[in-house]
Order: C-alpha cells, then structure tokens, then sequence
C-alpha cells in the first residue's frame, strides 16, 4: 500500500511542476546612464505564489554577485548595495525594478534578475557616459 501512494505523490509533484511556469524576464537588453545620475532596470515576473526575487550584479571577466533580495516587503542586502541600489516587489504590475542612484562608472556591469528557484536567462547590461 505504502509504494502505491509515493507513486501518486511523485505524479503529482511532477504535474504542478509543469504547470507552474513561474518565470522573469528582462525586455531591455542595454541600458544607457548618466555620471551621478539614476537609473532604473525593469524585471517582470510571474509566480502562481508569492515571490521570492534576487538580483545580481556580474562585471567583465567576474562571476554574478548577489545584490539583494525581496519577499514582500521584507528582504536583505549584501552591505555593499545598500546605499545605492534598491527595489521592491510591485505585485499589481508584476515588476521587480531595480534603482541604482547616484551612478558611477563603477557601476556598469550585467544585471540579473532572478526567481527563486530558477535563474533568468535574459539580463540587462548598464553602460555609463
């Protein structure tokens, strides 16, 4: 009886799994900002749940950094992000747009955002004048 019903469970894991499609995407591939300026990467999302969403910073030649993170209202930041770089979870729009203020040249690097569990393929790159 007990191998009977561990077959069912795993049918079903497998079906949701399928069905779930959460996803984020990223529409604008490279985006321009200006010295001490602000600029703002978008990112949508779908979940069937409440989202947790990450971003992460990868400069030239470098490995994705994680940056921070939001479920709901609450989350964290690694402390070298915390000044600058924000963004909240706007679930009427579906968007998890990250600010970054007072840009810098330092700042130009690929932007992930990013659902847990699974990682987007799509990214936005900054590119300062």
């Amino acid at each position: 009886m007990t191998h009977w019903i561990k077959k069912i469970i795993i049918v079903f894991i497998y079906v949701w799994g399928i069905e779930s499609q959460d996803n984020v995407e990223q529409n604008i591939r490279v985006q321009t900002a200006y010295e001490s300026g602000a600029v703002i990467i978008n990112c949508t999302y779908q979940s069937q749940f409440p989202p947790t969403l990450f971003w992460y910073q990868q400069k030239a030649n470098g490995i994705p950094k994680y940056m921070l993170n939001r479920v709901g209202k609450t989350g964290d930041e690694d402390k070298e992000f915390k000044d600058r770089f924000n963004a909240q979870i706007d679930t009427s729009s579906k968007s998890f747009p990250l600010m970054i203020q007072d840009v810098s040249v330092s700042d130009s690097a690929v932007y992930y955002c990013a659902l847990q569990p699974t990682v987007t393929q799509t990214h936005s790159m900054l590119i300062q004048k």
